[in-house]
């Protein structure tokens, strides 16, 4: 079959998929179900419900996990794509045909309200084949750029709304404070002043072009204390010991700054605060989170988190929503949720106050989104435009942190390059975790992406530079370092060296071998964190932090040859050894210790 017939086809298909729920969007509208007009029709709705189709409002399931027909049978409220979890095809077209049919499924219960579809797309919409990946948010607020923030925004949300998604678990304020967690790089900074002016541009891009923000984890994300981590974790989910005002000082900015930008949702967190765990703590999801910082959008739990908070489901739910949550993120168990809802509501365990207050913040979140207007049905868009990775460019360009410079940088565009070390041509390396997979992929040609080694050949093979097979012909070494992909739990470790657990496994040998060329070396870290360096810096002529760049290598390449300068700043302590890791969580003693790099520390030429 031609390729031409194949898109007639699918065309076609698409029609008739339109046409078939537009038929079944008028019959919902004659029962009068869907007939929600403005934000002062959403309490009737609320009262025409039956309470199995308000216990379906307040379910999320994964995508894998449930039929079309389950969609209809249950009044679904939601659906989410884990880390990794797409149709087949992963195409933009194969994306709104899934969410198309998940709709005119909803269209078709009892209710007739829509579902609202849900993606964790925390660096470009990162889950979808061919998808620009920007830097992770490290790197961001290594860029420190407001501006640059919004632009980042909003091309995002192009990128989402190309697959017919409309609601983004995004941003992350947490502010890591032991960078030996595996979560540091969804930080911007230590310093939560500096997170919260950067996630109030990134809000107001996002919500400008009509996609929903998720500002998460609420609360003490990033304040864990080493060693108190759920399960076998060492840091992640794990238990804020400090006082409860210490952690309210170290995080509340960035919540009262999100929430001034008008963020639609709020997620809450995993861990503990002092020994209470934040998903069953009305204390913090209602007391602190509505009553004293107003907000008025939904709170939306996080991957299965309900499941630490009570011996049994039917505890866990009561307990959760009774705390404040009001859509449950069950992927899996999603059925025994709805029953749990239905059991608990029909038991006086959750009033029907709680109950509708829960189902209208759902509804309010579907209204923003517009799901109740005509044309609710999807196109497809495009990915990775030109237009989003010129801005993820900028922001590469703009995240490098030049730490050591002796004079070699700028470098010249006619040198000759001997090019060596694990992260040299891998842009999955470059773009870590939460890339096309929850724990990212060690795929050199990732999302068609531009490795360091496709940057600089481009640069030199045009300006008379090479880069060289043998390292006697070469002006100068270029060493490329870091760590391999990793996401939550798994990123956690307690050894920070070049050969720790998570370290690309050729690091070592690497900068052993670089130092036997009696050449200029300029090593370059790709990594989602500080690692320990001290061994090796004075064997360096230049050092620079790449953080994780993504897809546009180029950005590197941009500033070593001097098109543009270095703006970078650490936006994180850098660590002497592994026992400095959590230093800034130590600020009376932080300037009386010798650490290899201080936080806002970066070079210029």
């Amino acid at each position: 079959m031609r390729k031409n017939d194949i898109k007639r086809i699918f065309s076609l298909m698409i029609a008739l998929l339109i046409l078939s729920s537009c038929d079944s969007m008028n019959q919902i509208n004659d029962r009068g179900r869907i007939n929600i007009q403005s934000l002062s029709d959403i309490d009737q709705a609320i009262q025409d419900m039956t309470l199995e189709e308000k216990a379906g409002q307040l379910i999320q399931a994964e995508r894998s996990s449930i039929s079309i027909s389950d969609i209809t049978k249950y009044n679904i409220g939601s659906i989410l794509s884990g880390g990794g979890s797409t149709p087949n095809p992963n195409t933009p077209e194969a994306w709104v045909s899934m969410i198309n049919q998940m709709n005119v499924a909803a269209l078709q219960s009892s209710s007739g309200i829509p579902i609202i579809y849900g993606v964790d797309a925390v660096h470009g919409n990162n889950n979808v084949k061919n998808a620009t990946i920007f830097p992770h948010n490290i790197g961001l607020g290594a860029a420190n750029d407001p501006e640059l923030m919004k632009a980042i925004g909003i091309a995002t949300a192009k990128e989402m709304l190309a697959v017919g998604v409309d609601w983004n678990f995004a941003p992350a304020v947490s502010s890591a404070q032991d960078i030996r967690w595996g979560r540091t790089y969804e930080s911007y900074s230590e310093n939560i002043q500096r997170v919260a002016s950067l996630v109030v541009p990134y809000i107001e891009g996002q919500l400008s072009e009509g996609i929903l923000t998720t500002t998460k984890h609420f609360i003490g994300d990033g304040y864990t204390t080493f060693l108190t981590g759920e399960d076998d974790n060492l840091i992640d989910r794990g238990d804020v010991t400090m006082t409860k005002e210490q952690m309210l000082d170290g995080n509340l900015s960035a919540y009262i700054a999100a929430i001034g930008a008008n963020t639609s949702a709020i997620m809450a967190s995993f861990n503990s605060v002092n020994g209470v765990k934040v998903h069953g703590d009305k204390s913090l999801l209602t007391d602190l989170l509505r009553d004293e910082l107003q907000f008025k959008g939904l709170v939306v739990s996080d991957w299965e988190a309900i499941h630490k908070i009570a011996p049994t489901l039917n505890e866990q739910v009561a307990l959760a929503i009774n705390s404040g949550v009001d859509l449950l993120m069950e992927p899996y168990k999603w059925k025994d949720t709805y029953n749990a809802i239905i059991y608990n509501v029909n038991n006086g365990n959750i009033s029907q106050e709680r109950l509708d207050e829960a189902v209208k913040r759902n509804l309010v979140l579907k209204f923003e989104a517009g799901l109740f207007e005509d044309g609710l049905l999807k196109e497809a868009g495009i990915v990775g435009t030109q237009e989003s990775k010129k801005i993820a460019r900028e922001a590469v360009s703009k995240s490098l942190v030049l730490l050591k410079n002796e004079n070699i940088l700028p470098l010249e565009k006619n040198v000759k390059i001997y090019l060596i070390g694990p992260a040299s041509d891998n842009v999955g390396i470059q773009c870590g975790g939460w890339t096309f997979s929850w724990q990212g992929e060690m795929d050199p040609n990732l999302n068609n992406g531009i490795s360091l080694k496709d940057a600089l050949n481009t640069v030199l093979s045009s300006n008379g530079g090479e880069l060289v097979s043998n390292p006697n012909d070469a002006d100068l070494i270029v060493l490329a370092i870091g760590e391999k992909p990793y996401a939550e739990m798994h990123g956690d470790t307690d050894d920070l060296s070049l050969d720790g657990p998570l370290s690309l496994t050729d690091n070592i040998k690497a900068v052993e071998l670089a130092q036997t060329f009696n050449k200029p070396i300029l090593t370059i870290m790709i990594a989602g964190r500080p690692l320990l360096i001290s061994d090796y810096l004075d064997h360096w002529d230049a050092f620079v932090m790449a953080w994780l760049p993504g897809t546009e290598g180029n950005g590197i390449t941009d500033v070593l040859f001097g098109d543009k300068p270095f703006q970078g700043t650490l936006p994180f302590t850098w660590p002497l050894t592994n026992e400095q890791a959590s230093d800034s969580m130590n600020m009376d003693n932080y300037n009386k210790i010798e650490h290899q790099f201080k936080y806002g520390d970066g070079l210029t030429y």
